[in-house]
Formats: structure tokens, sequence, C-alpha cells
């Protein structure tokens, strides 16, 4: 196996307990990796203003990806990347989550908007992503059987009750590969912690994927390796393991 030299961290139900926090152990252990100069980047659904503080928190020093790869920032908060979606397919989704009472949560570069309070124009926006949550089984296929036909999306989920909607090809993979080449380091020096199925490509095509104990059927299928679960301090116990050993 490659030396690892960059660890990229998903973040809701694998770097955060659930209680929305990272422990005292899971900090040290990072701190630990960054001492002997392995890059550590969140790479989360989130949007930036909900993860700033994190990367704060444990001192790094490298990249953030945003939004399910939709953005790249560096820590000083300068824009890399930004991959856009149609503002029209926004405003469809919406009004598929209108109609039908979906949770709904949709991600412009510079807001975030939830269920009812849409904007007055969705084409005055650079939308990031779009999200459907508090989904039963039969609420998921009923969405996937509306996005049969439109191509130019990314599919996805971060919990088992949600779907979440990107521009085709923008995924994780994707942006740790322009981390990558900022770097210059190859993916296959790349360790990925993950959970779901926005985390299912990076954690394909990453050097060394693990999953957490408590990761969607699919993510432990996939991964090289399953870790101990977020409540577990599954993402220290796996940098122990393999970068720090």
């Amino acid at each position: 196996m490659n030396k690892i030299k960059l660890i990229a961290l998903d973040m809701d139900g694998t770097l955060l307990h659930d209680n929305g926090e990272v422990s005292n152990y899971t900090k040290q252990v990072i701190q630990r990796a960054l001492q002997q100069d392995v890059k550590v980047v969140l790479s989360t659904g989130r949007p930036l203003p909900m993860c700033s503080s994190y990367a704060e928190q444990l001192q790094l020093t490298s990249y953030i990806i945003t939004s399910n790869g939709a953005e790249v920032w560096t820590r000083e908060n300068e824009l890399l990347e930004r991959h856009i979606m149609d503002p029209g397919l926004i405003e469809f989704l919406w009004e598929l989550g209108n109609k039908h009472q979906f949770h709904m949560w949709y991600v412009a570069a510079d807001n975030l908007f939830v269920d009812k309070n849409k904007p007055d124009n969705f084409f005055h926006y650079d939308w990031l992503k779009f999200g459907y949550g508090d989904l039963d089984e039969s609420a998921k296929q009923f969405i996937l059987s509306q996005l049969e036909g439109k191509r130019n999306i990314e599919i996805t989920n971060s919990s088992p009750t949600n779907i979440e909607i990107n521009k085709k090809g923008v995924n994780k993979a994707s942006a740790i590969k322009s981390v990558c080449k900022q770097i210059g380091i190859s993916m296959n020096e790349v360790m990925a912690v993950g959970d779901s199925l926005n985390d299912l490509k990076m954690i394909e095509q990453v050097g060394l994927g693990i999953a957490v104990a408590n990761a969607q059927e699919v993510i432990l299928d996939s991964a090289d390796f399953v870790t101990d679960s977020n409540n577990d301090d599954g993402v220290a116990k796996a940098i122990e393991r393999f970068v720090l050993a």
C-alpha cells in the first residue's frame, strides 16, 4: 500500500459523533497525523458555513470540500472550484417537493433555503445542491421515478432517509482529485472515510477506502476496510492503524 499523504473525512455519521461533536481522542489523533505532514481534508455534504468552524477546531490547514464536491475551498476561504446546477432544474425540484410536501433544502453559493422558504427568482442564484429529507421508501422511489430522464444530475444521499442531487460529475472523488493535483500527489496516496452514498465514489477511487461500522450497506461492501462506528471514534482508529502505525 502507498504511504498515505492525505486523509479525506466525511463529517456527519463519520467524523462527528451523533451529538455533532468531535471527540478529544479523535482531535489528538488528527493532530498527530498533521504533525507527520499528512494533509487532513473535510469532505462533506455541508456548505462551507456549516463546516469551517470544525476545520478551525481541528487546526486543519489545507482544503475543505463542500456540498458533495460542488465547491473546493482553501482554509483561507479562497474558492478553488464551484460547479453550479441549472436554476430551472432547481425550480422543478422545488415544485415537485412543494406539491408533495417533502422536506427540502436547497443550497446556493451565498444562501441556504429550506422547504417553502424559496427565493423570488431561482435564476438569481448559483445553485450547488438540492436535498429531500425525512423520506420513507415509497417517497424515495417516487422521487427517483420523477428524476428519470434528467441526465445532468448526480444522485446520492447523506443518510438512508434522504436524496441529494448535484450537477452530473460533481462528487467527492472528483473534488479530491482536484485537491491531489493542487498538492502534487496521486489518488493512491489518499485514505477516505465515510458512511453514505455521497461517499461511495471517493471510497472506491482512493488508495484506501474506509467505511465506519454504521455505514450504509453499499459502503460497507465497497470499502477496503471497516473501522469502528462514528460514536466509537472509528476515524481515529483508522488513522492510527493505517497512517500512524
